[in-house]
């Protein structure tokens, strides 16, 4: 049976770092925490994860917001699963319980970018009733 939190202490949010890292591999272990915490004070940003057996199976940051185009929405910036352990239910297990811990916060929708490179990411968003809805463009400054 598995376990959906927050992460709110560092040890949470160290537990985290293996799964994390297979996203973001540009990340440092021995800075991880004080960047999460970073976000979290600045942003809102929050960490979730999915803890099953002995293991971090699945993790998510996320924040909630306001804007005129979205009204009182949650922005997903991060969501992955162990590559060790992928098609077993972990990534729709904590993307439904965003959607849930979101909606109970007063969110009316959810949204989240995902890299052009990312066909398997892309299946299961689609699977996992998410609609394509427009391209995101970037510009270095």
């Amino acid at each position: 049976m598995h376990d959906i939190r927050l992460a709110d202490t560092d040890a949470d949010i160290a537990s985290t770092f293996g799964v994390m890292v297979q996203l973001r591999p540009h990340l440092k272990e021995d800075e991880y925490v004080a960047q999460v915490r970073r976000q979290t004070n600045e942003s809102g940003y929050r960490l979730a994860f999915l803890h099953d057996g002995d293991a971090v199976r699945a993790v998510a940051g996320f924040h909630i917001s306001r804007s005129l185009a979205w009204g009182h929405y949650v922005y997903v910036d991060d969501l992955i699963s162990d590559a060790k352990k992928r098609s077993l239910g972990y990534g729709e297990a904590l993307l439904d319980w965003i959607g849930r811990h979101s909606k109970a916060q007063g969110c009316t929708e959810l949204h989240l970018d995902s890299g052009v490179q990312r066909h398997g990411a892309h299946r299961f968003y689609l699977r996992n009733r998410m609609n394509i809805t427009c391209y995101h463009f970037e510009l270095m400054l």
